[in-house]
């Protein structure tokens, strides 16, 4: 297959640049404990300093894959499906998500909310950046809106991007993990002042899974 075709294709949502896909536990937010299996999607911009996940940024270094076939294997699985990334919507998710759909699968996605919606999604977990704000039309679909906890301003951009999300979102703050001895005490303290909130933890980290 030539460059151009393959630029096509990947054009149109056939294909996708996969890094990886497995199957495990969701270890964060509002499904915390939730067998599911994951499609983590290559290239992302965002640009987050604390990323544990850079070999995601360069699509180029991840195989194109015909995203129906990865599909048929993720719903051999399980129904409950996590698109990652990476910044999965830098993707068209049209294709992949209706063959998800005809499967019987439910869809979630954790994004950064940076590039336009696509495909059919059942559970949009907002993760917003600094680096790389949402767009404005994203707030309002999203069911769970994460925040990392890196440093204490932090606290005051997660009241900005909740002061966005509907009342129906569901509020969570999650340490970075290299500062989570620092911050989960600032986090639990700022939980008991605002109960809206609640604290996510990597659960998977301590279970030692993807």
């Amino acid at each position: 297959m030539t460059k151009e075709e393959q630029d096509i294709l990947l054009k149109e949502g056939k294909m996708l640049p996969v890094m990886e896909h497995f199957y495990t536990i969701q270890g964060e937010g509002a499904h915390t404990g939730k067998a599911a299996y994951f499609i983590r999607l290559g290239g992302c911009d965002v640009g987050c300093h604390w990323c544990d996940v850079k070999e995601s940024w360069d699509p180029d270094v991840h195989p194109l894959m015909d995203v129906e076939g990865v599909a048929e294997t993720a719903a051999s699985y399980c129904k409950t499906i996590v698109l990652t990334g990476g910044e999965p919507l830098m993707w068209n998710l049209d294709v992949l998500t209706s063959k998800l759909k005809e499967l019987g699968c439910q869809i979630h996605i954790e994004t950064s909310g940076a590039y336009p919606m696509s495909g059919q999604l059942d559970w949009i977990t907002l993760s917003p950046k600094k680096t790389g704000l949402p767009l404005d039309e994203i707030y309002s679909q999203a069911q769970e809106l994460k925040v990392i906890i890196f440093n204490n301003h932090d606290f005051q951009f997660a009241e900005e991007q909740a002061a966005k999300v509907s009342e129906n979102c569901k509020l969570y703050l999650q340490s970075e993990w290299s500062k989570r001895d620092a911050m989960y005490p600032k986090i639990t303290d700022f939980i008991l002042a605002n109960p809206k909130w609640q604290a996510s933890v990597q659960t998977h980290k301590y279970l030692n899974i993807p």
